[in-house]
């Protein structure tokens, strides 16, 4: 395979081979209208390995300046780390933990009128747990709304990062009495931990997360550590979530249901329960590695609770739409910014050689899929 000319780049890039491109697609549409479910099947695999090989045409071509994207290009895993720190909820799944633990609870709760053995630990009956989950659920709900709405500054700053922090203070001491509310309650008393282990082999995560941390942990050609940062309240859903994909060698750090003879009490040891307590652990988790490498941070969150994560990160990737995180940043002075927009300007805005990502920056970028995180960091 030659090398990419200029001619070649300037023929690709013209309007004429992308009109070409269009029309070849627009025609492929047209055929495959009467194609049958199976021939799709094979059609779409054929089309995904093109894709696949002209990307990695792409990649193998000599380039003498230093290039953003993929990431992982110029990785060096004798002198370079990678550490790649994720949220959980609704940035890897598409419902919410929470969710899922009260329907365990409420598809496994006795009937009000079964008598329960003294043996066993009390719990309410599925009607009583199913109303009192609606009214934690709404109380969150609107206590949440009011306290996001009291740390906002009455008009826009400049980006400030310790002001931010002070701000968040409240919605962390906000989340610890919410998590306080959960565990007096006792709608979490009583679950099965292997209930708890299928829900989480079968909880469905979004497309493409499975593929890209498998990618990641697989590449012998990258030093790389995962670490999972999440107010879930049973880190064995997480970790169940995971190892059905064959991830087991990720790093959870998450809050954990505390079980007797695999029935859980009801109570909750509390570690990450607040943006505080996140950005905590990712302060530590920095902290513990040693300095015989460069570390090259990534965050990949969704909420407010990863704002501060997000911004100490190297690289803060926001995931979905979170109303709540653009209006709470955007009035701290965070930018949001399309990751591959961003990407071009930063490109254009280099020297062509010192390429250097930073934290506190006050820039997040913005995804609306894992495959665009796939494709920055890993490139395929």
């Amino acid at each position: 395979m030659g090398t990419l000319t200029r001619s070649g780049l300037t023929v690709i890039r013209s309007e004429s081979f992308q009109a070409s491109a269009l029309q070849t697609e627009d025609l492929l549409d047209k055929l495959s209208v009467s194609l049958t479910g199976e021939e799709l099947d094979i059609i779409e695999k054929l089309y995904h390995q093109a894709m696949k090989l002209e990307i990695e045409f792409f990649l193998a071509q000599p380039i003498a300046q230093t290039t953003l994207a993929p990431l992982t290009k110029g990785h060096n895993p004798e002198e370079d780390r990678l550490v790649i720190f994720s949220d959980f909820d609704l940035t890897c799944t598409v419902v919410d933990s929470s969710a899922i633990l009260a329907e365990i609870a409420i598809l496994t709760a006795p009937k009000s009128d079964v008598v329960q053995p003294e043996t066993q630990i009390a719990r309410m009956s599925s009607a009583d747990l199913r109303n009192t989950w609606g009214l934690l659920s709404g109380q969150y709900t609107e206590e949440y709304e009011q306290c996001i709405e009291s740390i906002m500054p009455s008009a826009k700053v400049e980006f400030n990062y310790e002001a931010l922090c002070k701000a968040l203070e409240q919605l962390s001491d906000f989340e610890r009495r919410a998590n306080s509310r959960v565990i007096d309650s006792g709608v979490l008393k009583g679950l099965n931990l292997e209930d708890v282990k299928r829900a989480g082999e079968r909880l469905i995560l979004q497309d493409g997360c499975t593929g890209f941390f498998q990618k990641i942990v697989k590449n012998e050609n990258l030093n790389t550590n995962v670490h999972v940062l999440s107010y879930c309240w049973c880190g064995d859903l997480i970790r169940s979530a995971f190892s059905s994909g064959g991830l087991d060698s990720l790093n959870i750090h998450a809050n954990e249901l505390i079980f007797e003879e695999s029935i859980s009490t009801g109570e909750i040891v509390k570690k990450v329960e607040s943006p505080m307590d996140k950005a905590q652990a990712f302060n530590d988790i920095l902290m513990n590695y040693s300095s015989d490498r460069k570390n090259l941070t990534v965050y990949i969150g969704d909420s407010v609770g990863d704002l501060l994560c997000l911004l100490q990160a190297d690289i803060g990737i926001v995931v979905g739409s979170s109303a709540s995180l653009r209006s709470v940043g955007s009035q701290y002075g965070v930018s949001f910014v399309p990751l591959f927009p961003g990407l071009v300007r930063k490109q254009k805005e280099s020297d062509g050689e010192s390429l250097n990502w930073k934290g506190l920056s006050g820039i997040l970028y913005t995804v609306s899929s894992w495959s665009e995180i796939h494709a920055f960091i890993l490139g395929w």
